[in-house]
């Protein structure tokens, strides 16, 4: 179409009409919006589009289903694709404006551990995000399926970013991602999105970061982040897995100990290996607690599982409600609220009303005043 350039017609299209087909879980629902509404208000898209991008969908829909296209299909997919536009619509407004979606190079894909690679890819234009961000990630293997990633790295010289990721079962995405793409291959990538992980949020508190499995991958960044710009934070990182094979990223994470010894410290947290010290047995959450001190920030990044544990176990231990930043998972509704309120851009404060104009005085014959009449 004439108003999409040519490179994310397709990408446009397929994510589209997987809305309409309404075939994806929620969290996937969101990445897809995500990526739509920074396209629709990148192009300039407008709600008179509607009727253009409705034909050519329902076209392109009625032509592949062959003998499975029915009469009243094209009426129900035309209402279908008109709904899904106000939602794109809707999600333009409120991500605004930003980086746009764009295309990646996959340079390495690496198995880290059984069913996780570390994906290493190489973006056609710089993405700019802030650590702890996360990233609708697709393929043009399963186009239109998106899932949310978070750079497990701090913005890097040569603009790569690293991504962690761990085959789901009954997964779509990620088995394709850890499995089957090899160097070479493209990768779709959406816009940056907050999902309340930040530095910044911080202030200047020192930070305690528990990661669960591949929720290491945002939390390592942030350790990162603070090391580009040390300031007298401490950082203490707790890193849970079952077992010590299953601790997929330690030669990175030693490295970092290494490095920063005199501020970071890293703590290991094993549920399942009765092998390691004493010390390092634990689930994360109870491990995490024991190394909480008041005053500290406190970030959880994990499986669906575990951050419910968080949202229920952390407060009731006596973790603050204000130190406690729990990762959005897009699978509750107060989640999906979180998220849509952090991407709106910040209200510009409204400007103060204009003075009254005060009333000039008469000044008599002689003066340069005009009376009220005149």
């Amino acid at each position: 179409m004439r108003f999409l350039p040519h490179r994310y017609a397709a990408m446009f299209f397929t994510t589209l009409g997987q809305l309409v087909a309404g075939r994806d879980d929620l969290a996937g629902r969101r990445a897809a919006l995500a990526a739509l509404g920074r396209m629709y208000r990148r192009f300039g898209l407008q709600s008179y589009h509607d009727t253009a991008i409705a034909a050519a969908l329902v076209d392109t829909v009625c032509r592949f289903a062959g003998t499975a296209w029915e009469p009243q299909s094209t009426a129900r997919w035309e209402r279908g694709c008109r709904r899904a536009l106000r939602l794109v619509e809707r999600a333009a407004g409120a991500i605004g404006d930003g980086p746009q979606v764009t295309v990646g190079e996959v340079e390495t894909c690496v198995a880290a551990a059984d069913g996780v690679a570390v994906v290493t890819v190489r973006p056609m234009r710089r993405v700019r995000f802030r650590p702890g961000q996360a990233l609708p990630v697709g393929t043009p293997r399963l186009p239109g399926v998106w899932r949310w990633y978070s750079p497990a790295n701090a913005p890097r010289p040569d603009g790569t970013l690293e991504f962690h990721v761990r085959a789901v079962p009954q997964g779509v995405v990620s088995p394709l991602l850890v499995g089957k793409v090899a160097p070479g291959e493209l990768l779709w990538l959406g816009p940056p999105a907050e999902v309340g992980l930040s530095v910044a949020a911080a202030g200047g508190a020192d930070l305690l970061l528990a990661a669960g499995g591949t929720g290491l991958a945002p939390l390592r960044a942030m350790v990162e982040e603070v090391a580009a710009s040390p300031g007298g934070r401490r950082v203490t990182l707790v890193v849970g897995a079952r077992s010590l094979l299953a601790c997929y990223d330690a030669v990175a994470l030693d490295k970092l100990q290494d490095a920063h010894r005199d501020w970071l410290t890293i703590v290991p947290a094993f549920s399942a290996d009765g092998d390691v010290e004493p010390a390092a047995r634990g689930d994360l959450l109870t491990v995490a607690r024991y190394h909480h001190r008041p005053g500290q920030a406190f970030y959880v990044c994990g499986p669906p599982a575990l951050m419910e544990a968080a949202r229920v176990r952390l407060p009731a231990a006596g973790v603050a409600a204000a130190d406690l930043h729990l990762a959005v998972t897009f699978r509750r509704p107060l989640d999906s609220a979180r998220w849509l309120a952090g991407q709106r851009p910040p209200r510009q404060p409204e400007p103060e009303p204009a003075p009254e104009p005060t009333p000039q005085r008469d000044a008599g014959r002689g003066g340069s005043g005009r009376s009220a009449r005149s």
